[in-house]
């Protein structure tokens, strides 16, 4: 099934293999004896299917009876003939027939689509599983890492001199894309996870109301989000090309696990890392949450998935109905937002208690010029340079 070849790719692409089951082989080309069925399927087809192993179904899917044999539409009526209730129920479900509905649209044309059963089951499992796991395992590494490791101290003690660090529309473009983060992933978590872990502490009424609430700062806030992904890659794409000063920062662990702060521009390796998540996995969530917010007017995973074949030769769906689509954009907005959660939440602790000074830099724009010194010695000397003088106070 579709959906199911999704879970497996994504859950094999973040190492999380959510059941022993799903690893078992599909046992593609092993034929199966329907003849005791008369053709339907058989016991060995259900308990496939249940363990979320591949099942050929083209034995239902292909099998819709013969038409030609049935009686004239202006016949008597009588029996079907060569059509029967189960043939046409077996068109509907394949979406082999194109119905006239009273309201229009590709959506409304499908009128039984049953992966939305794998999808749930993805997403209730391994999705909230695993993505609940990395937020509350790196905030315990965290935790662990400041006890073992303690607070950057500036060495020697602050200077007392400050220097601009980030002019004021920066910092407006940065928190507009943090504060607007921080909405986005409280709200997503509760739209997500809300009815495991809320209804049974707040109730239904009550959680019905915070999750109406939820949904719409979320769709509404998303659109702040993308405008500050867009403000701040405008204004610091040019400061986080990577350049050979990265990989010596990067081997010398950035003065995070030791007292050896090596040379770095405006933004170091480090910084440079979390900028390009945040565009690339922003721009991703973005695309995914505006598919979503638009339901079967953006379908993009088909004509991904037939990029991704006809240069890796896999063999993903290319040929989808407009749920199913919905039901692969749910799923990547919700793995992609995890991951920006974790990265983020590693932002946030170096920008705050992690790091004496650095909070500085995005709360009034001016950092003190030891620090400035200790961690971006080479962009404090360019500043110097330009303005002529050895700092600003």
């Amino acid at each position: 099934m579709k959906i199911k070849m999704l879970g497996a790719v994504l859950i094999a692409m973040m190492a999380l293999i959510a059941n022993p089951g799903w690893a078992q082989s599909a046992q593609e080309g092993a034929e199966v004896d329907r003849s005791a069925t008369g053709g339907a399927q058989t016991l060995e087809d259900i308990l496939r299917r249940q363990k979320q192993l591949e099942v050929d179904e083209s034995f239902r899917s292909e099998n819709l009876g013969n038409k030609d044999a049935a009686p004239p539409i202006d016949g008597p009526l009588g029996t079907l003939g060569g059509q029967s209730n189960s043939d046409i129920w077996r068109e509907i479900r394949y979406n082999k027939i194109d119905p006239y509905v009273a309201s229009p649209g590709p959506a409304n044309k499908v009128l039984i689509q049953d992966e939305g059963i794998a999808w749930y089951k993805l997403r209730e499992g391994p999705v909230i599983t695993y993505g609940g796991l990395a937020i509350l395992g790196i905030i315990v590494l965290l935790t662990i890492f400041y006890f073992v490791r303690g607070r950057i101290k500036i060495e020697g003690g602050p200077a007392g001199t400050t220097i601009e660090r980030f002019k004021a529309i920066e910092r407006f473009g940065h928190w507009l894309l943090a504060g607007s983060f921080i909405a986005l992933g409280i709200t997503g978590l509760i739209t997500l996870m809300g009815r495991s872990f809320l209804i049974p502490v707040l109730g239904d009424e009550a959680f019905a109301t915070l999750a109406a609430g939820s949904k719409w700062i979320h769709n509404n806030v998303a659109w702040a989000f993308m405008l500050g992904l867009v403000m701040t890659f405008v204004m610091w794409v040019a400061h986080n090309i990577p350049n050979k000063l990265d990989w010596q920062w990067l081997k010398a662990g950035g003065g995070i696990f030791s007292d050896s702060h090596p040379s770095a521009k405006k933004f170091n390796a480090g910084q440079k890392i979390i900028f390009w998540t945040v565009m690339i996995l922003g721009v991703s969530v973005s695309l995914s949450g505006l598919s979503l917010l638009f339901p079967f007017e953006m379908p993009m995973f088909a004509d991904t998935f037939g990029i991704i074949n006809s240069v890796l030769g896999t063999n993903l769906p290319t040929v989808m109905t407009p749920h199913e689509e919905m039901q692969y954009a749910n799923i990547w907005h919700s793995i992609v937002a995890f991951v920006m959660m974790v990265a983020i939440i590693a932002h946030i602790y170096i920008g705050s208690v992690g790091m004496e000074g650095a909070f500085d830099a995005m709360g009034n724009g001016q950092v003190d010029v030891e620090w400035a010194r200790q961690h971006h010695d080479l962009w404090v000397e360019e500043v110097e340079q330009k303005e002529g003088k050895g700092g600003t106070s």
